[in-house]
């Protein structure tokens, strides 16, 4: 067992905001689907080997993010309560927590541990509360190696926006940092929302309605979670497709094929509970570049019917709910938000088994010196007991990851975890070295 304490080390905490003051009275009204997602948060890691670091000092960095805070000065505010209770950001410049650290191995070294526990070192694990004027929705934490590479760890409360606008955010401050200059999208801070004609009373299926939890931003789970992570070869996932498919033609993408599997194999772990309603999270393809924060990912239930027995079910029909019966519920998740003038608290990742599809936010496009990540590691702090399942991309080119394969990082019951690494395996996902 790796003693966490001994890991990461020297640490150093400040802060860091816009290079310009903002102004008085500047206040920023997240919308209906962003406080949908206010319990939730991303947690991104970013590994850089000592080539890319060069001569990278924390000045540097920061300097960067002066310049980049200019341009996201909502993410530097505050969360407040208008008189109503619904949660807004006071733009007060008190900025984002920078952390700095040291770690007692290598790069190699900790990629090479198996633990996906341990990340949480390396990008906090903060939420937001129980004071909302003490709590910063972004925190960046710099990590040395005993190599010299670095890791960049960000922690990014999903009520400032999806992963693609985080994935933006610290892009836009790899351009800082590379002389590139920002891309300059609208960002004007959101008043609040129009109250929108009556909805009907029924909750969507994608989100969960919780009883209140106050200004301290974390749901209650009822079991305990689990952290799992492994990556799918691009020779694993090829091997998928025919196996699902055979010579067809028609086959669905790698993401649905990869999470049907993984749906089945959760199915015949919760036999006397089958997951028949899943959720499905993916960026937006129609996405307008009107702001630069906010939540705007499609959020899409799959029913797949009571009579259907999942662990059962062939791959392929399985694949193809995940690409033809999504129903988007956005639309209801806001209404339901609205209803109750946004003070009630809701959760998505986890109401149902969740599939989160990350593989178009972009997430190799961060470069120092050039050279883009080693590797990303991404997860989700927040998730409720159905658990979730991100899917990204490997690094470009990886020899471990076989060229283009996908990375896998599953947030489970502890108590189910066994038993479906165990059918992971039987099925080919899972290596036995995992």
């Amino acid at each position: 067992m790796v003693l966490e304490e001994s890991l990461v080390h020297d640490v150093r905490l400040s802060s860091v905001g816009p290079g310009r003051a903002t102004g008085s009275d500047v206040f920023h009204n997240p919308g209906g689907l962003d406080l949908a997602m206010k319990l939730h948060y991303l947690r991104v890691v970013y590994f850089f080997d000592s080539e890319a670091t060069g001569e990278l000092t924390i000045m540097k960095i920061k300097d960067a993010m002066f310049t980049s805070f200019n341009h996201y000065f909502i993410a530097c505010g505050r969360f407040r309560r208008s008189d109503s209770g619904r949660p807004l950001i006071k733009c007060n410049d008190c900025g984002a927590r920078f952390i700095e650290g040291k770690c007692s191995k290598t790069l190699e070294e900790w990629l090479a541990i198996k633990d996906s526990s341990l990340f949480k070192l390396l990008a906090s694990q903060q939420v937001i509360g129980p004071e909302l004027s003490f709590s910063p929705p972004v925190l960046l934490q710099v990590t040395r190696f005993k190599c010299g590479g670095i890791s960049l760890g960000l922690s990014w409360a999903h009520i400032l926006g999806d992963p693609l606008s985080a994935s933006e955010f610290i892009n836009s401050w790899g351009r800082v940092m590379n002389n590139l200059g920002l891309k300059m999208l609208p960002n004007i801070p959101r008043s609040v929302p129009a109250p929108g004609q009556p909805g009907p009373q029924k909750d969507p299926i994608s989100a969960k309605r919780i009883d209140p939890v106050g200004d301290h931003w974390i749901p209650a789970n009822n079991k305990k979670m689990d952290t799992f992570s492994f990556n799918i070869t691009s020779s694993q996932l090829n091997y998928l497709q025919a196996q699902i498919w055979g010579p067809s033609h028609h086959q669905t993408p790698g993401f649905e094929s990869l999470c049907a599997m993984i749906w089945r194999c959760v199915a015949r772990v919760r036999t006397k509970s089958e997951p028949k309603t899943v959720t499905v999270c993916r960026s937006d393809p129609y996405r307008k570049e009107k702001d630069i924060i906010g939540n705007n990912q499609v959020i899409s239930k799959i029913e797949a019917g009571s009579e259907c027995c999942i662990g059962e079910t062939d791959l392929s029909v399985l694949a193809r709910m995940l690409e033809d019966l999504g129903v988007d519920e956005r639309k209801q998740i806001e209404e339901a938000i609205e209803r109750d003038e946004g003070v009630s608290d809701f959760f998505v990742y986890g109401a149902n088994l969740t599939f989160v599809d990350l593989e178009k936010i972009n997430l190799y496009d961060l470069r120092l010196n050039g050279q883009t990540p080693t590797f990303v590691y991404y997860s989700i702090q927040g998730v409720g007991d159905e658990g979730a399942i991100l899917v990204y991309p490997g690094p470009q080119g990886s020899i471990k990851n076989g060229g283009d394969g996908k990375f896998v990082t599953m947030i489970l019951p502890e108590d189910e975890m066994a038993k479906l690494k165990s059918e992971l395996k039987m099925n080919g996902l899972l290596l036995e070295d995992n």
